[in-house]
Parts: C-alpha cells; sequence; structure tokens
C-alpha cells in the first residue's frame, strides 16, 4: 500500500534537448524558423522586428507603431480586421517588448489559408488612420495618469531611471506629453525605416507542413522594402555611471497605505560570462517561493505579503532589482533585511540541500519551457532574436546542474555589495 505520509523521492531531470528548427528562407531572404508538430491543430506565427526603444527616433513611438498595425490596413479598418480573425477563430497580439517588436498570429491549422493573408496585410500594408492614433494615445494617456497612482509603478520607473539615466531606452520614463507628441508621420516615418523584410524574423511552429511554408513565402517572401532607411542599425547609448555609494532615494506619497520598495543596480545580457550563474544565485535570494527573502522578509518577519528579485536581460543591457511592498513605517526595515540577505550569501556557501532544491526548481522550469510547441518557439525566438544559440541554452542547463556554492558565493561577493545598489521607497 502507498504510503502518503512519505514524500516520492525527487527524480533528477534528465534529456533536457532543445528541439533544433528547420530554417529556411523565404524568396526575399527572410528566415523562417520552424518548429513542425504533425500531430497539433494549431499554428502560431511570431513575427519579429528588431524596432524596440533602443531603435526610437522619438520617445514611445516604437510601442505606438507596433500597437497602431492592427488599427487599420489597405483594404480593411481595424474592427474588420478584428472580426475577420475572430470569425476564423485566431487571435492576433502584440506583447509589450523594449526591444523588438513581435507581432503573433493564432489560428487553426485549418484557417490558415484564410488568416495568414490578413496576418501579411497588417504587417505590409499599415495605414495607421488618425482617428486611431488619437483614440490610442487618449487611452494610455488615461491609463498612465491610472498607474501613476500606485506607489509600485512609483518606485519602478525611479529606479529604472536612476539605474540607466533619463534620457536612456532602457530608463526613460513615459509622460502625458509624450503621448500627446506623438503623430502619424513619426510612425510612418519609423515604419518605414524599421519594417522592412531585411530586419524580419519569423518563428512559425505548431502543425507546420508545407502548405504553411508556401503560404509564408507566397504572402511575405514577395514584399520588398520601400523605406529608403530600411535595415539601419542601432545606435545604442552607453549607460549612466552607477552610484559611487549606496544612494538612498525617498518619495513620498500622500494617503498611500503601503510603501513600495525597489532596491536595483545594473546588470547584463545573456551573453555576459556570468550571467548563468547570477541567474541560479538570483532564484537562490529571490526568485521563487522558497527563496531567501520569502523565507525571511515574508515568512519570519511578517513585513510583507510577497516580495522578489529579478534579473533582467535585455538585448543590449540589463539590471537586478528586488522589488516589495511593506506597510507605511516598515520600508527601512524591509531593506535592512534585504542587505541583510545579502550579507549573508557573500559570507556563507549556499547548503547542499538547498542548492540541490534550487538546481531541481530551474530545471523543471527548463522542461517547462519545452512542453510542446508554443512554448518551445517561445525559447527559440529568445535565442534567436538575442543572438545566442542552442550552446548557450545547454550551456545554462549546465550551469544549473554544475555550479558550487563556493562559485555562488564569488558571484555574490561580486554583484551583491550594497554599495552598487540604488534604494528607492514611494509611500
Amino acid at each position: 500500500m502507498l504510503n502518503r505520509k512519505v514524500a516520492p523521492p525527487i527524480q533528477d531531470i534528465r534529456g533536457l534537448a532543445l528541439p533544433r528548427p528547420q530554417t529556411i528562407r523565404l524568396d526575399n531572404g527572410i528566415p523562417v524558423y520552424i518548429l513542425d508538430y504533425p500531430d497539433q491543430e494549431i499554428v502560431k506565427i511570431e513575427t519579429v522586428f528588431r524596432a524596440g526603444r533602443p531603435e526610437e527616433h522619438k520617445r514611445l513611438v516604437a510601442r505606438a507603431t507596433s500597437r497602431m498595425l492592427r488599427e487599420g490596413a489597405a483594404r480593411r479598418t481595424g474592427a474588420e480586421i478584428a472580426e475577420y480573425i475572430d470569425f476564423y477563430g485566431g487571435s492576433l497580439s502584440v506583447p509589450t517588448n523594449l526591444d523588438t517588436a513581435n507581432i503573433l498570429l493564432f489560428s487553426l491549422k485549418k484557417y490558415v489559408a484564410e488568416l495568414i493573408p490578413v496576418y501579411a496585410e497588417v504587417l505590409q500594408q499599415p495605414t495607421f488612420p488618425e482617428t486611431e492614433l488619437e483614440t490610442f494615445k487618449t487611452t494610455n494617456t488615461q491609463d498612465l495618469l491610472v498607474e501613476l497612482e500606485k506607489v509600485e509603478v512609483l518606485a519602478y520607473r525611479k529606479v529604472t531611471a536612476l539605474i540607466f539615466g533619463d534620457n536612456h531606452p532602457y530608463g526613460y520614463n513615459s509622460t502625458p506629453d509624450d503621448y500627446t507628441a506623438l503623430t502619424r508621420a513619426d510612425l510612418v516615418w519609423f515604419y518605414d525605416r524599421w519594417y522592412g523584410p531585411d530586419n524580419c524574423l519569423i518563428f512559425a511552429s505548431g502543425r507546420v507542413d508545407d502548405e504553411v511554408a508556401s503560404l509564408l513565402n507566397k504572402h511575405f517572401g514577395r514584399h520588398k522594402s520601400t523605406g529608403t532607411a530600411a535595415g539601419q542599425q542601432s545606435v545604442y547609448p552607453p549607460p549612466a555611471d552607477g552610484p559611487s555609494g549606496k544612494s538612498i532615494v525617498r518619495l513620498p506619497h500622500p494617503g498611500s497605505l503601503q510603501t513600495a520598495v525597489k532596491i536595483g543596480r545594473r546588470s547584463f545580457n545573456k551573453r555576459h560570462p556570468d550571467f548563468n550563474g547570477l541567474f541560479v544565485l538570483n532564484t537562490i535570494f529571490g526568485g521563487y517561493f522558497g527563496s531567501r527573502l520569502m523565507t525571511n522578509i515574508r515568512e519570519k518577519k511578517g513585513l510583507t505579503y510577497n516580495i522578489y528579485s529579478t534579473l533582467d536581460a535585455y538585448l543590449h543591457d540589463g539590471c537586478f532589482y528586488v522589488a516589495t511592498e511593506v506597510n507605511a513605517g516598515s520600508g527601512d526595515a524591509a531593506v535592512r533585511e534585504v542587505f541583510s540577505e545579502m550579507k549573508k550569501l557573500r559570507e556563507k556557501p549556499v547548503g547542499d540541500d538547498e542548492l540541490e532544491m534550487v538546481r531541481n526548481y530551474l530545471l523543471g522550469m527548463l522542461l517547462n519551457g519545452l512542453d510542446g510547441p508554443l512554448n518551445t518557439s517561445d525559447v527559440v525566438r529568445s535565442l534567436v532574436t538575442e543572438g545566442l544559440t542552442e550552446l548557450e541554452f545547454n550551456a545554462m542547463t549546465e550551469t544549473i546542474r554544475t555550479i558550487t556554492p563556493a562559485q555562488l558565493q564569488a558571484l555574490a561577493g561580486r554583484y551583491l555589495r550594497p554599495e552598487d545598489f540604488w534604494v528607492v521607497t514611494v509611500g
């Protein structure tokens, strides 16, 4: 009989292999990365342009251009596009991304012949209607004003501005005036410059057979660049200098019942040699529910309901920060405890049991990321757009499996020093 009082043994995760996509090129040179799962009845197509904040000539134009693609094309209004895609059970979305413009189409395999042509029209013949642009500006300005009442949002905006600089693509904060200043001419110029075939990647997953490949070539492979500056390289500005000592910024927010705390520093992108190790260290520190920060500040001290640390890696740079919200008056105590946990990681090696738990957790997360065509395509897209390969994916799994307590302690000594962090409290 099964003894339910005894936990089942933990099984090692083996055979974490990233499926290798088939790569084809359309007639105009656009690369298409295909993950074919013949048993699936869904098709996911994601088109990616290097057209994010680092490419902007004007604040918010990257976000506005990608979001406005769905609001009108050569032969259809935005409402007609939405109705048509919905009629065939499809979905068209534009997720927020600082570095790229990503446009996703989900379709049942039996309707790809109906949906791919409209998808191509949206990407190749947008009209950027003035009325829809005004609606976009008004709606987003109202949303922004609502967000600016939240202490968590104010703290995040401030800490990223301090880390990167007020005028940096990753550091500037949007304002109502930025939305007001956008014009249709700005969007058209940005689109012509960055949305050509020579700056395009396509990822197709699910049941991607010859029919799908043929449709993509028919509707995307014949498209030519029309903009005179299409495909130009972005000029990425240098990051702001970091603080010479621990700097604390306190922003009052009268009437707030809670204090938002952000503690952050500049880090780096995934191509940095220390990224994989810091990824594991961050998980131990505050990257999952059993982390040091959760165990101490939430469970033992009871200062907050939720606290976490995150390692945000962008295409050109990155930042590492801790975030939480506490009762008014508990901000300083929370900050002290965060730095106390950093000190412990610098001064004492992580225990074998704790490290083994984190290894299994992270390998499980990677395994989940390879579950099915939709998840796997996200991994492949992330690697390709960041200039990485399956070798870097394998290096990450190897680091998770083999990193030692001594290596983690050395990383903590390098990257968890209080003097390198900005501290922002709002409330």
